[in-house]
């Protein structure tokens, strides 16, 4: 009897034995979280040091999830060696999973060292990691907040990317039904969280984009994070296996009413795969998240872009510039009375790559002579104001030298196939192997665009037959000033991506010589300045965010290189592929924007208010254009209003609109008065919050070079309330 007591015992505490380790944690601390992973390989507790729990209850996230055809793979088993900081994780399709956590102070530092078997496995994705919060998605940078904490993942190498994956691996930009405050802005009865609706307009400017006033359509930028109304929200990043073929639907990230069916693309392939991929992962008071942030980008050696010292996403470095057009004689001068140190040149118009003439004829006009870019920006760093001019990024127009009279063969190509028979120099019968697609026209705006590549010869076409013999139709030889020459059967016949200009876009290896260009005409122009419009050419490629990545990171390194200082990048939007390397993103502009006179902000301002602060980013009122029937009042409020949100704009001047306005010394000295006391850094978290409001107006004086004294101002336009502020 005692030994079948014995034997029960034993059976007993075995049986307790494999469940305890059925249902092990594996626990990972920080400053400001403990988070714990069960032997299933999903996350199952995500705490602040409160004690406060988020995540969400029957939405457990996988740690790691692999991922193949558009299918997410989750783990089926998770163990963890502590001595060596490893975690195996196993799945289903028999492939296992090696990762090393290593505990930072404030975050956790995931790398993934081995998928092995693949398996066929395309990418590798961290996440999607569900949490309870839903107050403000920071869906380009994968970070969620809310007034009391923010969980956030942030890669640390160039190929892992935001957001699941997806054709190109960019989002399709969309408005979706988020209320910011549910008391102070409800929803329709009509509307419900999380609806998705098309950006609207035709995509021909601006504006078109940005359709919706009311604040609970949100403009949603990106996919590292995605609302989820049944629980919060989730993030994610992914890495993927870019050495594997693909064909996809170009592009995913627009989404105009007007567009019509995408069209095919087969990506090149590049020797860059998903091991080795890492992020951090971090959660904290939401207070400290850009401090946080901070600490990642210095220990793990990210883009760490300063002005004066400080890094550029700290609001302590916000600054207004200028926004240039006309002749320059007054520019030093009106710029060292405002005390603004960054000018952009609108005025010289729209640069396009181009390697054979690299200036395109530019100068500026000052003293009523044309004067070298180069001397002109001597002048201005003299004084330490960066300059810049306005770029099309990488698109590359048809008179380019990489396009004509030979075209490079680096250009970016939508697919290859062979001709089927010799051709002569006059031939316009020509025979190709298969269809490929040929019959898609133009690029993702249909703009009737297309373009092949045969050795040195560029052909342009209408379509494709669609029964054997495959022949081309409306066929042009020599175009772009090419020279039409015979070919073999068997030459290789490329289509060009074209963009939405009705040029071209350099492929993802030609894109590095690109990079090297503009650092090197940046050097040689005396330039620390650019602004990279049209950044959305980088998605022409395929590879999405990893192509903004390769190509900041390339610039930025040959830049330092040949000397280079701080760069002050401004661009048309902010990916994650750029967010580490740009300043501002003053894009837009008036009253779409803000509007200084009502203190009201536009839609397209409502719009990047809500994505960039979201993001730990600066949001912006564009470019704000100086207005000669100004009062002192317009200028108070302009900045006033930039200061109380941590906003960015371009100043908008010109000899002919500031010399028409007889107060302008007087706006000159308002605007000096708040931009030096905003340098001061002055005001105070609390004191910005009452100043966001509509209603409030403020005028500032300066009492000494430490001292300020700010009153409001009533509907009567007396000077009410005063305020001393300080310099720390």
């Amino acid at each position: 009897m005692q030994k079948k007591r014995l034997y029960l015992s034993i059976i007993f505490l075995l049986s307790c034995l494999a469940t305890l380790k059925a249902g092990e944690l594996f626990r990972f601390t920080t400053k400001y979280m403990i988070l714990s992973v069960n032997d299933k390989g999903y996350i199952e507790s995500l705490k602040s040091k409160s004690g406060k729990e988020y995540i969400p209850e029957k939405h457990m996230p996988a740690f790691v999830n692999l991922y193949q055809n558009d299918r997410l793979i989750h783990p089926e088993a998770a163990s963890y060696d502590e001595s060596e900081a490893e975690m195996i994780l196993s799945y289903p399709n028999g492939s296992v999973a090696k990762v090393r956590i290593d505990r930072k102070e404030e975050y956790l530092r995931m790398e993934l060292l081995s998928v092995s078997p693949a398996n066929g496995v395309d990418n590798v994705v961290w996440g999607p990691y569900n949490t309870t919060i839903s107050k403000t998605l920071g869906e380009i940078i994968s970070v969620v907040r809310d007034d009391e904490f923010a969980i956030g993942i942030m890669a640390l190498d160039d190929n892992t990317t935001s957001g699941l994956p997806c054709n190109g691996d960019m989002y399709q930009s969309s408005y979706i039904i988020h209320s910011p405050d549910p008391k102070k802005y409800p929803l329709p009865d009509s509307l419900q969280e999380g609806q998705r609706f098309r950006i609207g307009g035709d995509g021909n400017n601006d504006i078109a984009f940005y359709s919706h006033p009311e604040d609970y359509y949100r403009f949603i930028l990106g996919n590292g994070a995605t609302l989820e109304p049944e629980f919060g929200t989730s993030i994610a990043l992914h890495a993927r296996d870019r050495s594997l073929p693909q064909t996809i639907l170009y592009p995913h990230f627009n989404d105009f009413p007007a567009i019509k069916a995408p069209r095919h693309l087969i990506v090149d392939t590049i020797p860059v795969d998903y091991v080795g991929s890492s992020i951090a992962f971090y959660g904290c008071p939401d207070d400290k998240g850009l401090k946080v942030i901070e600490q990642i980008v210095l220990n793990e050696g990210l883009p760490y872009v300063t002005r004066d010292g400080i890094w550029v996403k700290d609001p302590a470095s916000f600054r207004t510039d200028i926004a240039w057009w006309g002749a320059h004689d007054s520019l030093l001068s009106y710029a060292s009375q405002l005390g603004i140190k960054a000018i952009q040149d609108e005025g010289l118009g729209e640069y396009y790559v181009n390697p054979a003439d690299r200036w395109a004829g530019k100068k500026v006009t000052l003293n009523g002579q044309k004067v070298d870019i180069s001397e002109y920006t001597r002048q201005l760093n003299m004084e330490g104001i960066a300059y810049g001019l306005h770029t099309l990024t990488e698109f590359v127009q048809p008179h380019s030298s990489d396009v004509q009279p030979i075209p490079n063969p680096g250009l970016c190509t939508v697919l290859r196939t062979r001709i089927e028979r010799s051709v002569n120099a006059r031939d316009t019968l020509i025979c190709v192997a298969d269809t490929s697609y040929l019959n898609e026209h133009g690029g993702w705006d249909d703009n009737g665009t297309n373009v092949l590549r045969l050795g040195k010869e560029l052909i342009t076409y209408k379509g494709v037959t669609t029964r054997k013999p495959y022949i081309l139709t409306g066929v042009k030889r020599g175009a772009y000033k090419t020279e039409a020459t015979s070919h073999m059967a068997g030459e290789e016949l490329v289509k060009l991506q074209i963009n939405c200009y009705h040029g071209f876009i350099p492929g993802i290896r030609l894109q590095d010589e690109y990079a090297d260009f503009y650092a090197k005409w940046l050097i040689d122009g005396g330039m620390n300045y650019i602004d990279f419009d049209g950044y959305e050419s980088f998605t022409y490629q395929g590879h999405g965010q990893y192509s903004f990545k390769r190509f900041m990171r390339r610039m930025f390194d040959s830049f330092e290189l040949l000397g280079g200082g701080y760069l002050r990048v401004m661009g048309s939007c902010v990916f994650e592929g750029n967010w580490h390397y740009m300043s501002v993103c003053n894009i837009g502009g008036g009253n779409h924007m803000f509007n200084p006179v009502t203190n009201k902000w536009g839609i397209e301002g409502k719009d990047f208010r809500y994505a960039l602060r979201s993001n730990y980013f600066p949001c912006t009122f564009g470019i704000q254009n100086f207005n000669p029937e100004w009062t002192v009042q317009v200028i108070e409020n302009l900045q006033s209003k930039a200061i109380a949100w941590d906003a960015t704009y371009m100043l908008g001047l010109s000899e002919a609109a500031v010399e028409k306005c007889p107060r302008k010394y007087e706006l000159f000295k308002a605007f000096r008065t708040w931009e030096d006391a905003r340098i001061a850094n002055v005001f105070p978290a609390s004191l910005k919050e009452e100043m966001q409001k509509e209603e409030n107006k403020y005028h500032l004086e300066r009492l000494n070079d430490k001292t300020w004294k700010m009153y409001r101002v009533n509907a009567a336009g007396k000077f009410i309330k005063p305020v001393i502020l300080k310099a720390k």
